[in-house]
């Protein structure tokens, strides 16, 4: 390959063009990344952005420096010492193993004529705002809504912890909940097998969010509250993670008896405290699951104390608000009878998680086993899977796999995915038995 006639593969080293090609990007998007003024951390691809990602400013820091080591962190790249003295617009200072251009301009001329450029300009804003104006058919506008925004990242929600933990004496707050970053959900939006009755819902809260400043504009603010109802294993909790995937934001789960038993004689305490860490997280969805401890408490002869956190409960719930906080508030139970009106007067938003009929059973079973090899009929298993959850569908499933590895074989049968319903039908009929009988 040359560059103004240069052969710049001379030599008896030959550097991998992918390699090359990284390493000329990396220090691109560095390069016009610290000159620009209005360019921000969400223009920056998200693996460059996760590497250079300053906890206590949260944020990219300027000027990124690229080093060797950064080089071979974000590409796997062992050779990038050799690789780099193939460039002649790159310089490399051994001092500070420190990568430089020379001739940016060449650099930028070298980059737009690989192969795939425009297909790595158009997903990388920080390039596409520089190459836009050079006419090659790039916009800026259009790479932007390519890239996930910082508050999907871990290390985002890292920041926020750390922000909360060193401003704040009672640390042991953070325990009490789990908090899950938008890119650790495993199954997103698109892989939920839901009933028209919860997309409708689910996209009716996820308007609502999307135009907040016009609902708090005239006034209704009574909204973002969903009660997520069903039996274990329908997917209420998954549901929620979803949401937070596809909402890009953080997502704070809790258990009321968790909250409820650690500290007994500051529980009212905590349950503030985790509203309040919700609004320190906003925007966010405060998840909060075993809804009916609230009910089993109520009826109960417990520790008054735990009847005042139960009333303090119902009154945060009260207050905090999706419009004027940024809080979507989801709550969870498996038994949804045992919930008195004054708990579900405080919903707007009532979501069935019914057991999954054929059809969707099908739908899941096909979803689960879309990364697996085998020959089988998923059709037929839907069809003997009756009364089965969501949960318990990746179980049959799991058990199928386990029961092929075994045998030494990668992929199932049908034989397999029918043995592991039969094993697993007794299971099921015991856990409905315990569940209508609680």
């Amino acid at each position: 390959m040359e560059i103004a006639g240069i052969d710049i593969f001379g030599g008896d080293y030959t550097p991998d063009p992918t390699n090359l090609h990284n390493i000329v990007e990396l220090l691109l998007t560095a390069h016009i990344y610290n000159q620009s003024e209005t360019l921000t951390e969400d223009d920056l691809p998200a693996e460059i952005r996760k590497h250079y990602w300053d906890s206590a400013g949260k944020t990219v820091k300027r000027p990124i420096s690229v080093r060797v080591q950064d080089v071979t962190s974000l590409y796997g790249s062992n050779n990038a010492k050799q690789e780099i003295k193939a460039l002649p617009f790159i310089d490399f200072d051994e001092f500070g193993a420190e990568i430089r251009f020379t001739i940016p301009a060449l650099a930028k001329d070298w980059f737009v004529k690989q192969e795939d450029a425009m297909d790595q300009i158009r997903m990388n804003p920080v390039l596409a705002s520089f190459y836009e104006e050079s006419g090659i058919g790039v916009s800026y506008k259009e790479a932007t809504a390519q890239v996930q925004p910082k508050e999907r990242d871990r290390e985002y929600l890292n920041s926020l912890v750390a922000e909360i933990a060193a401003s704040d004496d009672d640390v042991d707050l953070l325990t009490l909940v789990h908090l899950i970053a938008p890119e650790d959900v495993r199954q997103p939006m698109d892989e939920m097998v839901l009933t028209p009755d919860q997309e409708a819902k689910i996209e009716r809260i996820m308007q609502a969010i999307k135009h907040r400043d016009y609902l708090r504009d005239i006034g209704l603010r009574e909204i973002g509250k969903m009660l997520f109802i069903g039996l274990p294993g329908t997917g209420k909790t998954s549901a929620a993670r979803a949401l937070s995937e596809k909402l890009s934001v953080p997502l704070v789960e809790v258990r009321l008896s968790m909250i409820t038993s650690q500290y007994l004689g500051e529980t009212s305490k905590n349950v503030d405290k985790v509203f309040e860490l919700a609004k320190k997280l906003s925007p966010c969805i405060l998840f909060i699951d075993e809804f009916d401890f609230i009910a089993k408490t109520r009826m109960s002869d417990e520790h008054a104390t735990l009847k005042r956190a139960v009333n303090t409960l119902l009154k945060a719930i009260d207050e905090i608000s999706l419009i004027d906080d940024g809080v979507l508030m989801i709550c969870a139970t498996n038994h949804p009878n045992l919930l008195d009106r004054a708990a579900w007067r405080r919903f707007d938003e009532i979501v069935d998680f019914p057991l999954p009929n054929t059809e969707m059973r099908k739908k899941i079973i096909d979803i689960v086993l879309s990364r697996v090899e085998g020959d089988f009929d998923t059709q037929e298993i839907a069809g003997m899977t009756e009364e089965f959850t969501g949960s318990d569908l990746r179980m049959v499933i799991r058990e199928a796999v386990l029961r092929s590895l075994t045998e030494n074989r990668t992929a199932i049968t049908q034989p397999d995915l029918i043995s592991a319903v039969d094993d697993f039908s007794d299971r099921v009929r015991l856990m409905m038995m315990e569940y209508t009988t609680a």
